[in-house]
């Protein structure tokens, strides 16, 4: 088997419609499997921070330590940076970096995060390594990854199975994994983890806005977004599919009994004291 590349192109870019999804997230809906585990002095490494919605609220939940979101996009951060400010947070700051070679010395770091990260990186094994590189002895390492075939919606949509095989063809064929969540736990224990603590939650998109946010950020990244722009130029799929796609979309979220779960994988891996 050839190694996997170290980097990989990141699927949905940072469109409007992928942001409107991003800025949603929180700790609390995001990674409450971490949250009791975390203490007020504690000093975290948020990698793939994005905007910084968790980041910040990672901040808030260590109010005597420090928090440090990093990405590879220069320009997310200056969002990130953005989102820290308007909530009056001192104990943050931001940076450009690669998973694969994090610019911190070994054991700098008491936690570790990584969100919706690994499934677009060329290397999780590697990524993981480093992250149990830099994380203190008795430290934590906390991942958490959708599982996009493990995804599952109400009522029946061939427009929406269109949808997920499309989806996990133009993932892979940019060097991720798009059924991370299922992989942590055997990528953690590859990366030298021995203490690794594997749970799942999910997210669920039920009554009428809920149905309606998920519909049509998910219409709109069909269409307009750089996945939209990496299905057609790698020949995975027309504009008359992607239209049919996104149509898809639509008349589910119009549905009243429209439902939609997305599981996440979650790992916790302590580091060997």
């Amino acid at each position: 088997m050839p190694e996997p590349r170290e980097t990989a192109v990141y699927t949905h870019g940072h469109h409007e419609s992928v942001l409107r999804s991003h800025t949603w997230r929180t700790a609390a809906n995001s990674a409450a499997y971490l949250v009791p585990s975390l203490h007020p002095r504690m000093k975290i490494l948020d990698v793939g921070c994005g905007p910084g919605t968790i980041t910040a609220d990672l901040a808030a939940l260590v109010p005597e330590g420090h928090v440090t979101g990093v990405d590879r996009e220069p320009e997310i951060l200056e969002r990130a940076g953005a989102t820290a400010a308007g909530r009056g947070l001192a104990n943050v700051d931001f940076a450009v970096a690669d998973v694969h070679a994090l610019d911190y010395p070994d054991d700098t770091f008491c936690v570790v995060h990584a969100h919706q990260v690994l499934q677009h990186v060329g290397n999780p094994v590697r990524a993981l390594s480093e992250m149990r590189r830099v994380v203190k002895p008795g430290g934590l390492v906390a991942v958490r990854d959708a599982d996009y075939e493990a995804m599952t919606w109400f009522p029946a949509s061939e427009g929406l199975d269109d949808w997920l095989d499309l989806y996990r063809r133009v993932a892979r064929a940019n060097g991720g994994e798009p059924d991370a969540g299922r992989r942590l736990k055997a990528w953690a224990l590859r990366a030298g983890f021995t203490d690794v603590t594997a749970t799942s939650g999910t997210w669920t998109f039920a009554t009428r806005e809920e149905r309606a946010w998920w519909s049509g950020l998910w219409a709109d990244r069909t269409l307009a977004s750089a996945y939209a722009d990496r299905a057609r130029l790698g020949g995975h799929a027309s504009e008359e599919r992607l239209r049919a796609v996104a149509d898809a979309w639509r008349q589910w979220g119009e549905r009243e009994d429209g439902w939609f779960s997305v599981l996440h994988g979650e790992i916790l891996c302590r580091k060997d004291a």
